[in-house]
C-alpha cells in the first residue's frame, strides 16, 4: 500500500514565521508574559486546535531553545517547562507528540542541524505542528545492526537523485508524509563514507509501504521499497558521502527520545505493576514483592537518571549517554512486563484482541498485561539492539578499546554479502 498524503492542507503550515522580535524576553518572566499573550490572542476554549498550535509556533513557544523564526526564542532549553506549565493551566491543546514522535524526536534536530533555510522553513513547522507524520527509513533486511552496511542507492540524475532499494522496521510508514532516509551514493568508499542523507517524499509513486505483523498482532511496522524514487537534491541533509555524520546524530537523539522520556514518579510500565499490586492482595507472594521492590528502584534510579540526561542536552548536544539510558529502558521493560504477567497468574495469559490493525501509535500504558509483555519483546531491538548499545557505551562511556574491525577501509562494494 502506498502512503496517502495527509488530510490537512499544508500551505499554510509551511508559511513564514511570525515571531515578535519586540516581544518580552526569553527568561522566565518573558516567556510567561508571551505565553499567557498567545492564550489571550488564541482562547483555547475557542480555537481551533491546528490555528492555536500554528499560533504557538509562530510565538516561539513550540521548542523555546530552537532558533528564533523556526518555532523557538533561542531560549536555554530548561525553560520550556515554564512554557508548558502555563499552557496546562489553560488547557491549552498539545500536539500530540506520541503520535509524531519519530518527526520531534529524531527528524527536528536532523533538519535543524543540517538543513537549509530552505528545508527548515518548509519542514519544521508542519512536523511540530502535526500535520505531517515522518518515518525513518534507515534499517534494512541486510542492514540493521550494522547500519552502515546498507545496499539503498542513490543515483545522481541532474538536480535530482534516483532511489531504488528497500527498507524495513519502519514504524508508522503507513501513516508517513516524509522519512529521513540513508542510500549510499558511492559504493567505491567504505561503507561508512559512501552514505548520503535525504527527506523522502513517502507519496512519491515510487514508494510502496507494506505491513509486518507482529507479536503483538499489530503491524505499527512496515517495509518500504523505492523503486526510481526521485529526490531533489535540495532535500539533502548535509554533504554528499557526509550521511553517516548526520545520522548519528538522528540516532543519539532516537536514543535519547526513547530511554529518556520524562516520566512521573511510577509512572510508565512500573506504575502498572505496582496499581496490580496493591489492588490484587490475594496475588501477592514474598518472593514477588521482593522482585517488584528492585524493579521500582530501578525505574526511580533510570527516572532519576532521564533528568539528569535532560538537564546536560540543556547545555548542549545529546551524547552517547543516551544509548546507556536506551539500553536501560529496554531491560526495565522487559523484566517489569514479565513479572506483571507472573504476579497476575492465569489473567497473565490473557490477550484482548488478536485483530491484525495498523495503529497510530504505540500505546504501553493503555493495553492489558499481555500486550504489555510481548510489545516489550522489541525494546531491545528497536532504536539500535542492546548488543550494539552495549558496545557504544564500553567504547564512548567508559573508554574500553574498541571492538577489531576488519572492514572499515574495505570499499563498500568489495564486502562480503
Amino acid at each position: 500500500m502506498t502512503a496517502q498524503p495527509p488530510a490537512h492542507p499544508t500551505a499554510q503550515a509551511a508559511d513564514g514565521p511570525a515571531e515578535d522580535p519586540a516581544g518580552p524576553p526569553a527568561d522566565a518572566a518573558g516567556l510567561t508574559a508571551r505565553t499567557r499573550r498567545l492564550i489571550a490572542a488564541h482562547p483555547p476554549a475557542t480555537t481551533g486546535r491546528t490555528d492555536f498550535l500554528r499560533a504557538r509556533f509562530d510565538a516561539g513557544l513550540a521548542w523555546v531553545h530552537y532558533p528564533a523564526g523556526f518555532g523557538g526564542l533561542g531560549a536555554p532549553r530548561a525553560l520550556q517547562t515554564v512554557v508548558d506549565a502555563e499552557l496546562a493551566a489553560a488547557h491549552a491543546p498539545d500536539n500530540d507528540p506520541r503520535r509524531i514522535g519519530i518527526g520531534l524526536g529524531m527528524a527536528a534536530p536532523t533538519l535543524l542541524a543540517y538543513g537549509s533555510e530552505e528545508v527548515k522553513r518548509r519542514f519544521l513547522k508542519p512536523l511540530w505542528v502535526g500535520e505531517e507524520v515522518w518515518c525513518q527509513l534507515f534499517s534494512e533486511p541486510g542492514a540493521g545492526s550494522d547500519l552502515a552496511a546498507l545496499a539503498t542507492r542513490a543515483v545522481r540524475d541532474g538536480d535530482t537523485w534516483v532511489i531504488d532499494g528497500q527498507k524495513v522496521w519502519t514504524s508508522g510508514a503507513h501513516l508517513a508524509r516524509w522519512g529521513i532516509l540513508l542510500a549510499r551514493t558511492d559504493p567505491d568508499l567504505p561503507k561508512h563514507q559512501g552514505i548520503s542523507y535525504f527527506v523522502c517524499d513517502m507519496t512519491d509513486p515510487g514508494v510502496e509501504v507494506r505491513p509486518l505483523r507482529q507479536i503483538t498482532g499489530e503491524a505499527e511496522f512496515n517495509e518500504v521499497f523505492l523503486t526510481g524514487v526521485r529526490i531533489p537534491d535540495a532535500h539533502r541533509l548535509g554533504a554528499v558521502g557526509d550521511g553517516w555524520r548526520v545520522a548519528r546524530t538522528t540516532l543519539m537523539n532516537e536514543r535519547v527520545s526513547i530511554g529518556g522520556a520524562r516520566v512521573p514518579r511510577e509512572g510508565g510500565m512500573i506504575g502498572k505493576a505496582a496499581a496490580t499490586w496493591r489492588s490484587r492482595p490475594e496475588l501477592r507472594t514474598h518472593e514477588l514483592h521482593r522482585r517488584l521492590l528492585d524493579l521500582w528502584v530501578d525505574a526511580e534510579v533510570a527516572r532519576l537518571t532521564g533528568e539528569r540526561l535532560r538537564q546536560q542536552l540543556a547545555a548542549g548536544r545529546p551524547g552517547p549517554e543516551g544509548s546507556a539510558m536506551k539500553l536501560g529502558f529496554a531491560r526495565l521493560n522487559q523484566e517489569i512486563s514479565a513479572l506483571e504477567v507472573e504476579l497476575l497468574e492465569d489473567e497473565g495469559l490473557l490477550y484482548g484482541d488478536w485483530t491484525m490493525v495498523r495503529p497510530d501509535l504505540v500505546d504501553f500504558t493503555g493495553r492489558d498485561a499481555g500486550y504489555r509483555y510481548l510489545r516489550a519483546r522489541g525494546n531491545s531491538i528497536e532504536g539500535g539492539t542492546s548488543e550494539v548499545l552495549l558496545n557504544i557505551v564500553a567504547e564512548r562511556v567508559l573508554g574500553l578499546p574498541p571492538e577489531p574491525r576488519d572492514d572499515k577501509d574495505v570499499p563498500w562494494k568489495d564486502l562480503a554479502r
